[in-house]
């Protein structure tokens, strides 16, 4: 089997996802291609004609994570949870759906900072589809409480009212040891002061990695904080993607090491 294999959302000309799936075929001895679809939320339902006519799988992005996920026939448990999928494959005329982003965050920033996050008090500025899959991901493995800040005040109550320690405020004073930057470049604005708590072991995450460097995560470098980009989240979600399609073992550190 030759895998035929994308990525869709938009914009998507900056994709690093072609990269990886190639990289991910090798590693796991298979055959393919990837290529990039633009394609935005109002042509949701393309994705139907998509799978299996043209692709096998394929990995979504923004703006249609949460588009995508009434559209499968089945559902991971997280994209249950969420109603988001980053991930979706096509067998026996069926769509199924999943999302990797939550985990493939956790997987990167343990294995960058040898941290475990449990009872970590965390922050989280936005509350799109990739926040969502982020704050999950954070609950299960244990952190102590999550704060989400976000315009849409509807997807901030979406995910305070799934989970008793997701907050739309500070609900005691003490250190943040973890911030984590999901807000879309689109409709970011230059950040000028420092999240509540933050302290010279906070760890600072941002998860755009075009620029490398954002001038939020400057803000906290100067800070003294340990920062990082979403290159690692994209290798290790990436990695527990295909491990899902291709049935085998990919590892998040060996993809990784193809975006540097």
């Amino acid at each position: 089997m030759s895998w035929r294999l994308g990525v869709v959302g938009s914009p998507i000309a900056h994709s690093l996802s072609p990269q990886l799936h190639e990289a991910g075929l090798a590693l796991a001895g298979l055959e393919g291609s990837s290529e990039r679809v633009e394609l935005g939320e109002h042509d949701a339902l393309e994705l139907r004609n998509l799978l299996g006519a043209r692709f096998d799988a394929l990995s979504v992005t923004m703006p249609l994570k949460s588009a995508a996920t009434p559209l499968c026939d089945s559902l991971d448990v997280v994209a249950e949870r969420t109603g988001m999928v980053n991930s979706l494959l096509a067998r026996d005329g069926e769509i199924s759906g999943a999302n990797t982003d939550g985990r493939g965050f956790v997987n990167a920033l343990e294995a960058e900072f040898s941290i475990s996050l449990r009872d970590r008090r965390v922050v989280i500025l936005g509350a799109g589809g990739a926040a969502h899959g982020i704050v999950d991901a954070l609950v299960h493995v244990g952190v102590a409480s999550v704060t989400v800040l976000g315009r849409s005040l509807a997807n901030v109550d979406s995910l305070t009212s799934r989970y008793d320690n997701v907050f739309d405020h500070f609900d005691q004073p003490g250190p943040t040891d973890l911030v984590v930057n999901a807000t879309p470049a689109a409709s970011r604005s230059l950040a000028r002061e420092l999240v509540i708590g933050v302290h010279a072991t906070t760890i600072a995450v941002d998860i755009a990695y075009d620029p490398t460097l954002t001038p939020w995560r400057s803000l906290y470098e100067e800070a003294g904080c340990r920062t990082t980009n979403g290159l690692g989240m994209l290798a290790y979600q990436a990695a527990l993607q295909m491990t899902w399609w291709f049935d085998t073992s990919i590892d998040g550190a060996a993809l990784l090491e193809v975006l540097r």
